[in-house]
């Protein structure tokens, strides 16, 4: 017996099955991808073979690059620098026992070995990504580190170059993010989480060289609200600043508020032009606590609360998220690396500040 057709019903539907469509387009591409970087590493091995074979140099390259396309066509780019990076790919990951001693920490099982868990990550990051890594990174635990990121966040190549730029893993290596999430979130959620709030943030590209209110700072984040979430990284959605929220015949206002996508809930970020005071946290706790209650969906999981401050102490930080039951990250932003020129030797260094502050 047909029935008519429910609109809401039938809008479900539909977007059930588009989302379908986009998954399998995403796998496709991303199939496809990899396919391609197991023969370009192919072909950096048979290179490499042959030049210790028969002690042929760099003109094999040049070799390989003039009679492949006649050959094969035009498909690929048999360009000498494009066949040397292939090289380059596996004679710089290839090395197993130097990927041991450099990534004795790393979480690889057991039963899978250093070079097995590079090489999968080599073949599901896009090839310009790899030749980026390979050309602006020497480090191999870095590499590792910016390869994991990419395909974590499906970082574009512009802000992969970003990332390295703002020395990300740096300031993951030596400012490890500070949070409360094993005690204010579910075992399975924390993981999750904890990749989602970076240790610092770089916020150079809103061009800020002198002080600011934090009005001001919050403005020109959401004037390149864009870059900014390139920044947070993927999943991250806008839904806006200084969000209000009531309670009884009181005001509250959140600096910023986003959706994400991936942890399925609600993120507050607060903004601080000061060094990290412990009241920030009790705060913002506070501001979770109302959004758990009035904006929070059924099917969301608990909010999250990012604190954005421009220096904080790691000790101060730890005892202060003890005392707080939401999920609260305390992260540090950088608003510029280098001074403008015009400034250079007419301000005081960081250390020459902590003396006259000292004073």
């Amino acid at each position: 017996m047909n029935k008519d057709i429910s609109p809401d019903a039938y809008n479900e539907f539909l977007s059930d099955v588009a989302t379908a469509v986009q998954q399998h387009r995403v796998q496709a591409i991303q199939s496809v991808q990899t396919i391609s970087n197991q023969l370009y590493w192919n072909i950096g091995e048979l290179i490499i073979k042959k030049q210790e074979e028969f002690g042929w140099g760099k003109s094999v390259i040049l070799l390989l690059s003039r009679d492949l396309p006649h050959l094969i066509g035009e498909g690929v780019s048999w360009s000498p620098r494009n066949l040397q990076f292939m090289k380059q790919l596996v004679s710089e990951y290839s090395n197993v026992n130097q990927l041991d001693s450099h990534l004795e920490n790393t979480n690889v099982k057991p039963l899978v070995s250093h070079l097995e868990y590079v090489k999968k990550l080599v073949l599901n990051t896009p090839w310009k990504h790899n030749i980026t890594i390979l050309q602006k990174v020497k480090d191999i635990k870095a590499r590792v580190f910016y390869l994991e990121q990419t395909i974590k966040n499906r970082y574009s190549n512009t802000v992969l170059l970003h990332q390295i730029k703002a020395n990300a893993y740096e300031h993951y290596t030596s400012k490890p993010s500070q949070h409360n999430f094993a005690k204010a979130l579910p075992e399975h959620f924390q993981e999750q989480a904890r990749e989602s709030i970076k240790s610092v943030y770089s916020l150079d590209f809103l061009d800020i060289n002198k002080p600011i209110t934090e009005r001001e700072l919050e403005n020109s984040m959401v004037e390149k609200v864009k870059r900014l979430m390139l920044e947070l990284g993927y999943g991250f959605c806008f839904i806006g600043n200084q969000y209000r929220l009531s309670l009884g015949d009181k005001d509250y206002y959140i600096d910023l508020l986003f959706y994400h996508r991936i942890l399925k809930c609600l993120v507050a970020v607060e903004l601080k032009i000061v060094e990290f005071e412990p009241e920030f946290v009790g705060k913002l706790d506070f501001y979770l606590q109302l959004i758990d209650e009035q904006l929070k969906q059924e099917d969301d999981k608990p909010s999250i609360g990012i604190l954005l401050v421009p220096e904080k102490n790691h000790l101060e930080v730890e005892y202060a998220l003890k005392t707080v039951n939401k999920p609260i990250g305390v992260s540090q932003y950088t608003l510029s690396k280098e001074l403008p020129k015009e400034l250079e030797g007419k301000l005081p260094t960081s250390e020459e500040f902590k003396s006259i502050l000292n004073e």
